[in-house]
């Protein structure tokens, strides 16, 4: 292992990161994606720091292969959207890059300051980024070109402790961004890590937060949790640490309410592979117990339709789902108990709101020769 140093405020050379190679991180190079890599190796052939960060890094660590790889860069948006032709500059307040590569996305940030707090959006060094993300296993660099990872916070030894610790200080973490709640607990299930008990203890008495949360945060957050493979287990400890009464009320009243419900809603979970192709195939899960509850399903065509669906979407409330999503899950339901919905019949003839088409009025043609004024 290396070690990387600056000058401190009084001239002195300071331990600022540890460098493990190849052989000490185990990463295999393999499962890191070419077209990622290509991305680190042009932003770092134009002069910039370049590595890929966050959850890539983790997992790649744990020897999994990641979904998604997102990079961060000493490169400017501007200068990152001028180095590739297939990219777009998003965000209001803190500008990123999407660079693409056909339907596939890669998310190019720019390091960030200390400046404004642990939210800020101003631009900075690699050494104060690392100090506004999360958590230590995320915190972590990987330089694909060298195959080495950059540990500015012990991140490498909590993995390997299987440890969930905070970057941000414990009073400030989850009242600065109360969804950090529900990614503490997500990566401590998803990963068969640990929570400390003092993390546990400040989620409890910050669960309350997440009411303040808007709906499109939550859904974004419940997708990455039922699109996980160990979905069950998230959901499961959501549930005990006070939170996914925040996410899933209904489900989680009926949770505590009905224990043979617990059991199918969770076992229902567990058969989530992570692999589905469509959003509505996994958001079925979500609300499959409670309609089969509802009532006895007979095979055969139903014309209430629209009032299943508005079931199923008050159930899922406060997640606001798009509504293709959703009616693909409903059908799905319908469908696998055997369910046609009818068709919807043609207005009557005469019904009002069909409005006749107005007639085009024919130019008379220009005399030869004429001219227009």
């Amino acid at each position: 292992m290396r070690v990387r140093y600056s000058a401190g405020e009084d001239g002195k050379l300071v331990k600022k990161a540890e460098i493990y190679t190849c052989d000490e991180h185990g990463i295999n190079f393999a499962d890191v994606d070419s077209e990622a890599v290509s991305i680190v190796r042009k932003l770092k052939g134009a002069g910039f720091d370049t590595y890929i960060v966050g959850g890539a890094v983790r997992d790649l660590i744990l020897g999994k292969k990641p979904k998604d790889f997102d990079i961060v860069s000493a490169a400017s948006p501007a200068r990152i959207k001028r180095l590739f032709r297939n990219s777009r500059i998003i965000g209001r307040r803190f500008r990123l890059v999407h660079v693409y590569f056909g339907e596939r996305i890669f998310e190019v940030s720019t390091f960030r300051s200390l400046k404004d707090g642990h939210t800020s959006n101003t631009f900075g060094k690699i050494d104060e980024d690392v100090f506004r993300r999360d958590f230590t296993m995320n915190a972590l660099f990987y330089d694909p070109e060298q195959q080495i990872v950059v540990d500015y916070i012990g991140g490498i030894q909590d993995i390997k402790k299987r440890l969930v610790k905070p970057i941000i200080p414990l009073p400030e973490i989850f009242t600065e961004d109360p969804v950090r709640m529900i990614r503490a607990v997500k990566y401590a299930a998803a990963a068969d890590f640990s929570l400390p008990l003092n993390v546990k203890m400040k989620i409890k008495k910050h669960s309350n937060l997440l009411s303040s949360i808007s709906p499109s945060r939550l859904t974004e957050e419940i997708f990455k949790i039922i699109f996980s493979v160990r979905s069950a287990e998230i959901v499961d400890l959501l549930d005990k640490l006070g939170l996914y009464c925040y996410l899933q009320p209904q489900a989680a009243d009926m949770m505590h309410k009905n224990i043979a419900f617990r059991k199918s809603y969770l076992n229902r979970m567990s058969k989530l592979k992570g692999e589905e192709k469509y959003r509505g195939q996994a958001m079925e899960t979500l609300f499959y117990d409670y309609l089969e509850s509802a009532q006895t399903w007979e095979p055969g065509v139903i014309e209430n339709y629209r009032e299943i669906f508005k079931i199923a979407r008050s159930f899922v409330m406060p997640m606001n789902p798009p509504r293709y999503d959703l009616e693909y899950a409903v059908r799905k339901f319908l469908t696998a108990h055997g369910i046609t919905v009818k068709k919807s019949h043609p207005k009557p003839v005469g019904e009002a709101s069909a409005v006749k088409p107005k007639k085009r009025r024919r130019r008379k043609p220009k005399a030869k020769g004429q001219e227009t004024v």
